[in-house]
């Protein structure tokens, strides 16, 4: 069977979902606190102008790197397991920079979750790299 994407595809639509949960946030949080550009004073806007940020800033690479390793024919539980990984991380990092700007729980895990998808996808595809070299 040919490799595809239809794995990775699901994992973009369901961050694709929290995406644009978290934008809408935003603009429900822009329309109460009377903000048009940026987050002004209220710091319930900022935290969820930097959730958003965030998850921006991490999700569009670790998407590419599971794209690259399902289209590259590794195991689907992998895939999986990177997927299911990183919307698990993503949801408790959200929730936890809701709850607290500081440190809680579902933050730590959101961020050493998504780094330890980033690290995890990008040992299996240097390893498959250098299992090309032998």
């Amino acid at each position: 069977m040919a490799p595809s994407l239809t794995y990775t595809g699901l994992y973009a639509a369901l961050l694709t979902l929290l995406y644009i949960i978290l934008a809408v946030r935003i603009i429900r949080l822009r329309w109460k606190y009377r903000v048009g550009i940026g987050s002004g004073e209220a710091e319930e806007l900022k935290a969820a102008v930097r959730v958003h940020g965030n998850f921006i800033e991490y999700v569009p690479l670790a998407l590419i790197l599971l794209g690259i390793i399902e289209f590259s024919g590794v195991g689907v539980v992998w895939v999986h397991v990177i997927g299911i990984a990183l919307l698990i991380a993503r949801i408790a990092h959200a929730i936890g920079l809701t709850l607290s700007v500081g440190v809680s729980l579902p933050r730590s895990i959101g961020v050493l979750g998504t780094f330890a998808v980033l690290l995890l996808a990008a040992g299996i595809l240097l390893g498959r790299f250098i299992a090309t070299l032998v």
